[in-house]
């Protein structure tokens, strides 16, 4: 039986820095990959009546979720990811909202856009400190 929570699934999920500029590579082609902020899979389970648990991670990385829905229309989902990487905290604090259906979309998934926040900072893979406060957007899409 599948539940009548619309979050509730396996996602594949991507986020990116909130940043206007464009970023040219060598041949003055605009790289997107500069703003990759993370992907991975989101797996959102039920925890009780409008109570959400799950994970979200991919290579290298693993955050435990808590957090919550709100139907509507569209519907809210609101989490909090808490995890050790390499040996150190990290917090990162989630909203999202479910895409509406497209009268006239075609091949439609379902989907999730929203905001993240960096809510402690944590080492970053290039040697330096990630630190709080910084901003994002994320997207995810049901798989099958």
């Amino acid at each position: 039986m599948s539940s009548p929570n619309p979050f509730v699934g396996s996602w594949t999920y991507r986020s990116f820095y909130n940043d206007p500029e464009f970023h040219l590579d060598k041949d003055g082609n605009d790289d997107f990959n500069v703003l990759q902020l993370g992907f991975g899979t989101l797996v959102i389970e039920e925890g009780g009546p409008e109570i959400l648990a799950g994970t979200i991670g991919g290579d290298g990385w693993s955050l435990a979720l808590q957090g919550s829905m709100a139907p509507g229309n569209p519907g809210q989902v609101r989490f909090q990811g808490k995890g050790v990487i390499g040996g150190n905290e990290w917090i990162y604090d989630y909203i999202g909202w479910l895409v509406p259906a497209w009268p006239n979309g075609v091949q439609q998934r379902r989907a999730i856009v929203g905001s993240i926040v960096r809510t402690i900072p944590h080492p970053s893979s290039g040697g330096g400190i990630s630190p709080a406060g910084v901003v994002g957007s994320w997207y995810a899409v049901l798989q099958d």
